[in-house]
């Protein structure tokens, strides 16, 4: 354990003490002291003998927990941002600070919606790329978005986004959406837009998303675009369900696709980040018994764990920014989607939590499909995999290990930002953003996460175009436009259809 380093002359980097304010005695000695603070707190808990792996992430996680609750951001006396505002404003802050709390407490004890999330609702504001329902079961709808161009590219594209979110996170608001630009260069565009279960579905599993959901809408869209192959993308665990559903089809002979995208999805769960900390034989004994008494999960819980994994930007951050300098964060489309929480089913939850999660069944090979396992090594398509920098759900390293999985040529890329603002991430004038990304040959040696980092090429800017060039490389010629539906899958109506209004 080393010893309490004493406070220094560099700047304070993290962005809770970044005001200028933090800079005058005695409010920056406080702040690095409590930096100081939680560095040894994070060395004296970690790699203590006669614990586990686990264990040991979970005490470095609670303690964090702690301090990050008692950061001197947190309170009147102690921030001298906070300080400033009140005197210039005589006090207004503080009043509207109170306003904010009561409005937040009352809309807790109500289960009334986030203010502002009103301005972004699906079929108005979002998820309002013109196209139409062209095939729907019990599980999901099938989306044809409309084209707009007068050619498109001879491969469609179908998109799986993950069932424990609506799909609308890839068709926001206009400026947002990576729907509308796909279609915009010429892509004919599918996506999945999955139910929100109920208790009526308590009973359908793994087995069911994967051929009723992906499955289905890989028949279908071969149906309506007949002998042209698919260029699958996957997001967060849809890309995990699409990935199985590629080994399946890879054991059948089944050709039916011509690449693959992986955004943000884990194939190997034994380094999954900090959401393992709540994955253990305990805490889904648990967990299986609250699915069981309503049949689902009810995707607030879900929210309120990915929140505590992020609590110092999500939780005490928004505490400091909106009750003590009253300022109120403007919701964006991003936002306003991450509030529109959707349920996941009891025996399908439990079962990829176990099998994936906990046995990381799927990496070692003994996930089952018609009772015999799937191999990622059957898989030989082209792979272009993403991770995002600071992604608490999918850490990047994680993501990277489809490299030991595929023996494909893969081509990784790598985004800033976290693992929903790093997808959405669209180009424009915005210089923040920035990527790596490489190419892994299927006959190139292993190159580990430390030394991709330091070696891949760095982009300024979007990831958007260089991943749509790279689908273009595999698109074939341009032709006329399919006709929206048909070959029996009649359109049904207008997108965004019903299930991703559902409450």
């Amino acid at each position: 354990m080393s010893p309490m380093k004493k406070p220094t002359d560099t700047p304070l980097s993290d962005r809770r003490f970044a005001a200028s304010e933090w800079q005058q005695w005695p409010y920056r000695v406080m702040a690095q002291s409590f930096l100081d603070q939680q560095q040894w707190w994070q060395e004296a808990t970690t790699g203590i003998k006669g614990l586990s792996s686990h264990q040991t992430q979970l005490l470095s996680f609670s303690v964090r927990q702690v301090l990050d609750m008692f950061s001197p951001s947190n309170f009147l006396w102690s921030n001298p941002e906070a300080q400033h505002v009140t005197v210039k404003t005589g006090g207004a802050n503080l009043l509207q600070g109170l306003r904010n709390r009561r409005e937040d407490a009352l809309r807790l004890l109500s289960g009334g919606p986030v203010p502002g999330t009103e301005n972004f609702r699906p079929d108005h504001e979002v998820a309002i790329t013109p196209g139409k329902v062209v095939f729907r079961n019990h599980l999901m709808e099938l989306i044809q978005y409309t084209p707009q161009t007068a050619t498109v590219f001879a491969a469609p594209v179908l998109i799986v986004p993950s069932w424990i979110l609506k799909f609308y996170i890839l068709d926001l608001s206009p400026g947002n959406s990576m729907v509308r630009h796909l279609v915009e260069q010429g892509h004919t565009v599918f996506i999945v837009s999955w139910k929100n279960p109920d208790a009526s579905d308590r009973d359908v599993g793994m087995d069911t998303y994967l051929k009723s959901g992906v499955m289905g809408a890989i028949d279908a869209v071969c149906d309506i675009m007949p002998k042209r192959k698919i260029q699958a993308v996957g997001y967060c665990l849809g890309g995990t369900l699409l990935a199985m559903a590629a080994a399946y089809m890879a054991r059948r002979h089944d050709d039916r696709l011509s690449s693959l995208t992986l955004l943000a999805s884990e194939l190997d769960f034994t380094e999954p980040g900090e959401l393992g900390l709540f994955i253990d034989d305990a805490q889904l004994a648990l967990l299986d018994q609250t699915m069981s008494r309503k049949g689902y999960l009810d995707g607030k819980q879900m929210a309120g764990a990915f929140a505590l994994l992020n609590s110092r930007d999500l939780v005490w951050s928004r505490m400091e920014r909106e009750y003590l300098l009253g300022k109120r964060q403007k919701v964006n489309d991003l936002a306003a989607w991450n509030a529109d929480a959707t349920r996941m089913p009891y025996r399908q939850h439990s079962e990829y939590l176990h099998r994936l999660y906990l046995n990381n069944d799927l990496a070692a090979g003994r996930c089952l499909v018609d009772g015999i396992p799937i191999s990622l090594a059957d898989i030989r398509l082209p792979v272009f995999a993403l991770g995002t920098l600071r992604d608490t759900v999918s850490p990047w390293q994680s993501v990277y290990k489809v490299h030991q999985l595929m023996h494909t040529e893969i081509t990784f890329c790598l985004t800033s930002g976290g693992h929903n603002a790093g997808i959405v991430n669209p180009p424009g004038p915005d210089a923040s953003h920035s990527y790596q990304v490489a190419l892994h040959g299927q006959e190139d040696c292993h190159t580990d996460p430390s030394a991709w980092i330091q070696t891949a090429p760095n982009h300024e800017g979007s990831w958007w175009p260089a991943w749509e060039g790279w689908l273009q490389a595999g698109a074939g010629k341009r032709l006329k436009p399919p006709a929206m539906g048909g070959a029996g899958h009649k359109v049904l109506e207008d997108a965004p259809g019903r299930y991703v209004l559902m409450p």
